[in-house]
């Protein structure tokens, strides 16, 4: 099985304000590794709110083109560091990128579809390499071009939920959700684009807690675990 696992800038910084948290890294790196010693072909995304939060500084007047430019930056901060994580944790694991950075490898479905078959976990960062596209979009990109089973949001709540739960308690949530009414109802868990992409594809996507021992692990072989959307 070939897995697309998002996952949330907060399982690298934690409960710093900004950056990384090196003890907290390690304790993702052992569920990463847990999830590839059950014989899974991984491929990560991340996002980068650890590093540059593009929309608070879009309100200090900040071109948009910019600061989604540097936001799509800092995903390189967070995969290579991820990277050495993954590496010292004795997995093979490679960071590419469309753009031309030359201290990672040049991003093609072809290679990274390779590394796959040779159970090298593939980080892929930059999301499109374009303004205005998120990194929802990217991610749903990634998984039809490296030919994934299923994307799973590896997040810091349990459920998709129709608004947030932390700012309102009583918040509903869903087990499992067509990508019809993720659209109709306005959901936040992927912007519109990304659902539209990922419905006409017919793609299987799991929201899980990430902070949860086991939950991607329950997910993947399909026992009860988080949200689910088809």
């Amino acid at each position: 099985m070939r897995i697309l696992l998002k996952i949330s800038w907060e399982a690298l910084k934690w409960e710093k304000e900004f950056w990384i948290d090196s003890e907290f890294t390690q304790e993702t790196v052992k569920k990463i590794k847990e999830i590839h010693e059950k014989w899974i072909e991984l491929a990560i995304v991340i996002w980068w709110g650890n590093i540059y939060r593009w929309s608070d500084l879009i309100k200090s007047w900040v071109d948009s083109s910019d600061s989604h430019n540097l936001s799509m930056l800092s995903t390189v901060f967070n995969w290579v560091v991820l990277k050495n994580f993954l590496v010292q944790a004795w997995l093979k694991a490679i960071v590419m990128d469309p753009n031309g950075i030359n201290f990672v490898e040049a991003y093609s479905k072809d290679k990274a579809r390779e590394y796959l078959d040779n159970w090298s976990i593939v980080i892929c960062t930059w999301w499109t390499g374009n303004p205005y596209f998120t990194t929802d979009t990217w991610w749903v990109l990634r998984s039809l071009e490296l030919n994934c089973d299923m994307m799973i949001k590896a997040t810091k709540v349990d459920w998709i939920y129709d608004c947030d739960p932390v700012v309102n308690p009583d918040a509903k949530f869903f087990e499992e959700i067509s990508y019809d009414e993720v659209i109709s109802k306005n959901l936040k868990v992927m912007d519109q684009t990304a659902v539209s992409l990922a419905k006409e594809w017919k793609l299987l996507l799991k929201v899980v807690n990430l902070s949860k021992p086991w939950a991607v692990i329950n997910a993947i072989e399909g026992r009860k675990e988080g949200s689910v959307i088809n």
